[in-house]
């Protein structure tokens, strides 16, 4: 008799073989990065620092404390304008997806915003705002909300629609509709929105921290620029780039554990 093994564990196998080989890839790539960075800070690529220069500037910034001010500064500006981007966007981007008329009210004005560099706004948020905290928050809420609010808005308007008059033809009411089969079928869409809100909130960090900061990661590969500071330049972008690629690497594990029912390749 032929045993059938149930679909979850016959994902879990592909996945638990390639696992080994995708950490060895990445690791690969990350040592052929390193190399190529090596070999053009030898050849003397505009001055580029070689990473014993960069890793001996970030022991010097963690040693006095100020790479882990900066960090924090700016991790709290990013969790702050993504979180509550997202919060806004979800209901909003469900609203336009489930009632037309919310679409035909709002879209025009999502749309517009969404041809608007938030870095354009800057400007207006300083003077509307002031220089505080809120207008570096504020910008990095716009691109975070923006990106989510599409995505939510396009995941409730592909849901087939084969699912949704089968529930209607067992009886189900809008509301357990919107609860039971639209709600889970965007989710991968919603999800995949977070994931380019945080890449633009990211982008838009360090923009934001032009705007009379005193501390941050942004703010202070503004001031190595001053003085030519190559190497606090490159410890503000790997921070930024390993603190971004942390976060996405969680979203991705929320993606998959509350879309596990989605097949994938």
């Amino acid at each position: 008799m032929t045993v059938v093994a149930p679909p979850a564990e016959r994902q879990a196998t592909p996945r638990t073989r390639r696992s080994p080989r995708t950490l060895l890839l990445g690791l690969a790539a990350v040592l052929f990065g390193m190399l190529v960075w090596t070999l053009l800070s030898l050849a003397g690529v505009q001055s580029l620092p070689n990473p014993p220069q960069v890793a001996a500037k970030a022991g010097q910034l963690i040693a006095d404390g100020t790479l882990l001010q900066d960090a924090l500064a700016s991790l709290r500006r990013v969790l702050l304008g993504f979180a509550l981007g997202t919060l806004l966007a979800v209901p909003v981007g469900f609203l336009m997806g489930w009632y037309p008329t919310a679409r035909a009210l709002l879209e025009p004005y999502v749309q517009f915003f969404r041809t608007i560099p938030p870095l354009a706004l800057i400007p207006l948020a300083v003077v509307l705002l002031g220089i505080g905290e809120v207008p570096k928050i504020f910008v990095i809420f716009l691109a975070a909300f923006l990106s989510s609010v599409v995505a939510t808005l396009q995941g409730v308007v592909d849901v087939d629609r084969t699912l949704i008059n089968a529930a209607r033809v067992l009886g189900a009411s809008d509301r357990t509709i919107f609860l039971k089969v639209v709600i889970p079928a965007s989710t991968p869409f919603i999800l995949v929105g977070m994931r380019v809100g945080l890449g633009s909130a990211w982008g838009t960090l360090v923009a934001a921290e032009l705007i009379a900061a005193t501390q941050g990661l942004g703010y202070r590969m503004q001031q190595a620029q001053l003085y030519y500071d190559l190497p606090t330049i490159f410890v503000g972008l790997i921070t930024i780039g390993v603190l971004g690629l942390a976060m996405d690497r969680l979203l991705l594990l929320a993606e998959r554990r509350l879309t596990g029912w989605q097949e994938r390749r």
